[in-house]
């Protein structure tokens, strides 16, 4: 029992090293795990989405699909930024915004070099 309450006292002990580490040492987070990809050119602007299935549909509909993906930065500690991607639906003749859907975050990926 006693050697059991030892490891996990290791365990906590080398997990509050390696948070620390992390959060502190510049770069060491990504050297161990990897660089964040780099954000797209088009961030935050609306754009026509005419070649997939639901850009064809809409455009049957009367109707221009536009997408557009947002960068949430985030101001924690141990936390990164998020990509939001938002959808709506414009009336073709009219400009008007008929509907939205519900917001999607897209989880940022790391590359490794």
């Amino acid at each position: 029992m006693f050697y059991l309450f030892l490891l996990v006292i290791g365990l906590v002990g080398i997990g509050i090293y390696v948070l620390f580490i992390f959060s502190q040492v510049p770069g060491a987070k990504e050297e161990r795990l990897g660089v964040l990809e780099p954000l797209p050119s088009d961030l935050g602007k609306w754009l026509t989405d005419e070649s997939s299935p639901e850009g064809t549909q809409a455009a049957a509909q009367g109707q221009r699909r536009e997408v557009r993906t947002l960068y949430e930065e985030a101001f924690g500690l141990f936390s990164s930024g998020r990509f939001i991607h938002q959808v709506r639906y414009r009336n073709a003749e009219t400009n008007a915004i008929e509907r939205v859907e519900a917001d999607q975050i897209v989880k940022r990926k790391r590359v490794r070099k």
